[in-house]
């Protein structure tokens, strides 16, 4: 990753991140060599037009919004640990908003759309594990022919890690792919 000081410029990789007291500014130049370093930004807390910066929390349901980006969740089909729900009080992202916000940010368009997890590996190819590079993305669940039935999703970044947004009380963070145990394989965006 090449990474350049100019001033209060931090150019990473092609993303220009302008110092703002401890959260940099994300300013995204597009396309799919840029999902990586722009998950690792939001992964840092990196502050962006939609987030002020810091530690980004896991809603259920967060990032569903017209517009991708973190959003309030919803309590309609939530069956975590925590309770009540914290979601409908509560702005962040799930798991799919996650991917679906970096991909908006690395393509400078809504490439997933709305949806779950289904819904957006439908739209991608599936690519064997041992082609998998970093920006890909990681569905777990089952994926066969005839039915789709995944319910998680992160983000590729190699070496077997992934950046997601596990689960209620946690927050976007890195974890091993190996972190679930019914990886449903690899895909890739080829918009």
């Amino acid at each position: 990753m090449a990474v350049a000081r100019a001033g209060r410029v931090l150019i990473i990789s092609g993303i220009i991140a302008l110092a703002a007291g401890s959260a940099p500014l994300l300013v995204v130049d597009h396309g799919p060599e840029r999902v990586v370093p722009i998950a690792l930004a939001i992964a840092g807390g990196g502050r962006t037009a939609e987030w002020p910066g810091g530690a980004i929390p896991y809603v259920w349901g967060g990032g569903h919004g017209d517009d991708a980006g973190p959003s309030l969740g919803t309590c309609e089909g939530y069956s975590g640990s925590v309770r009540p729900c914290p979601a409908a009080t509560t702005r962040g992202l799930d798991c799919s908003g996650l991917v679906r916000w970096v991909y908006r940010l690395a393509f400078d368009r809504d490439v997933l759309g709305g949806g779950t997890t289904d819904d957006h590996v439908r739209r991608l190819r599936r690519v064997p594990t041992a082609a998998a590079r970093p920006g890909d993305l990681v569905f777990f669940g089952k994926v066969r022919k005839r039915t789709v039935r995944t319910h998680h999703v992160g983000i590729y970044i190699g070496g077997g890690m992934m950046i997601n947004a596990l689960r209620t009380g946690t927050t976007i963070r890195t974890d091993p792919v190996t972190v679930l145990p019914d990886l449903a394989g690899y895909y890739r965006y080829e918009g």
